[in-house]
């Protein structure tokens, strides 16, 4: 069920302070203990190397393996994925969503296994079917919504969930799923870049990893390339935590450190966000031009009776269709306030054709719409004036 201002069921914060509302979290997340004359939250650390006499027995040693930057900020999406479970997750931070996604796929799968993934999830998904079927891993699909993947689980090895998928923003759910692969030994990985730990807890869910990109709403202002995978078993966070340190997919000090200060903001980035993106929704739901309009927190979207269990917030974005690809193009062209871009979850809105990219499986007049933190009614005066513009 969605949550108010303050969080909902579930919500909670590290450190034995379970219960306390969502935008307490962000704004103490992985903070240090206070230290008399020093900043709350302390500057990046740039250091490729540590002074290290002796046996390497704890501590700092070399940059690619840990940095006191990266420490903070995990301790603090980690607070953010599972409140109160304190050293019971382990998060990892890497250069990038993908870097994270690979560091999962890759660490537990090996030659002869099986993969399930979505097929219709983040574009970049083919590509990473190519490798894996290069290494001899055999990659099933299957579709988000109507949990189809339970159709293609026996023998996996590890099933792979985007929930809500992007583009199409269909919502499966993740608790069945995780039953499901549990009982048959399967590892289940979730992709929450769209949710955010605010909108959805996979680990509380069910699932083994919890991985997302920090560029989009985690971070929000468009300007950081960040991922993560967080974890409750030590053994699967320590194979995880040894790809990263040998393809050396780390970020770096100051990436982290504007991540981890653009957290205090997140729940008022993503209350402000989704309610702007239901105000579109319901905006656009009465145009006679757009067609195919989704958003998991619509009543009537096909997605929103499991996406109200399972998410506390629905996200950012908006799908929809206009009749032609020259109708979006006249569309984005006419926006004022809405960035013609790539990407989604920052507070200033984005939209953009989805087909120009080619691999998702969309019509030519397929909009993503990101809704930022503007005034709603700004913004959506400016989506339906560009409308009536479009089709002149």
């Amino acid at each position: 069920m969605n949550s108010g201002p303050d969080g909902g069921p579930g919500a909670g914060a590290g450190n034995g302070t379970a219960g306390i509302g969502d935008g307490t979290l962000a704004v103490r997340a992985g903070l240090p203990e206070p230290v008399q004359h020093e900043p709350t939250l302390p500057g990046p650390v740039f250091a490729a190397h540590y002074h290290l006499s002796g046996d390497p027995t704890g501590g700092y040693a070399y940059a690619r393996d840990e940095n006191p930057t990266w420490t903070l900020l995990e301790r603090a999406i980690g607070e953010l994925e599972a409140p109160g479970a304190g050293e019971d997750v382990e998060t990892l931070v890497f250069a990038s969503g993908m870097a994270a996604i690979s560091a999962v796929l890759f660490s537990q799968l090996r030659a002869g296994d099986t993969v399930i993934l979505p097929d219709d999830g983040y574009q970049v998904l083919p590509l990473v079917r190519e490798q894996l079927t290069a290494y001899g891993i055999e990659v099933r699909t299957a579709p988000t919504a109507g949990d189809a993947q339970l159709d293609v689980l026996d023998g996996a090895k590890l099933l792979w969930i985007e929930t809500p998928s992007n583009p199409g923003l269909d919502v499966c759910d993740v608790r069945r799923l995780a039953e499901a692969a549990r009982a048959r030994g399967v590892l289940v990985a979730v992709d929450n870049t769209l949710a955010t730990p605010l909108g959805q807890r996979p680990l509380e869910l069910g699932a083994d990893f919890a991985v997302a990109s920090g560029t989009k709403m985690l971070t929000g202002h468009g300007d950081i390339l960040l991922g993560y995978v967080a974890c409750r078993d030590a053994e699967l966070t320590a194979s995880v935590r040894r790809w990263r340190k040998i393809v050396g997919a780390i970020p770096g000090p100051m990436e982290a450190w504007l991540a981890h200060r653009s957290l205090a903001t997140l729940q008022l980035r993503a209350d402000r966000q989704n309610a702007n993106a239901l105000a579109l929704a319901e905006a656009l739901r009465g145009r006679p031009e757009v067609t195919g309009l989704r958003y998991p927190g619509l009543p009537g979207d096909p997605s929103y009776a499991i996406a109200s269990r399972q998410m506390r917030r629905f996200g950012c974005v908006v799908s929809f269709t206009l009749p032609t690809r020259a109708r979006a193009e006249r569309f984005l062209a006419a926006l004022r306030l809405v960035d013609d871009a790539t990407s989604f979850g920052g507070v200033r809105s984005t939209a953009e054709r989805r087909g120009r990219w080619g691999g998702d499986d969309v019509p030519e007049g397929f909009i993503r719409f990101s809704a930022g933190a503007e005034d709603p009614r700004d913004l959506v005066d400016d989506v339906l004036r560009a409308l009536d513009a479009s089709a002149e």
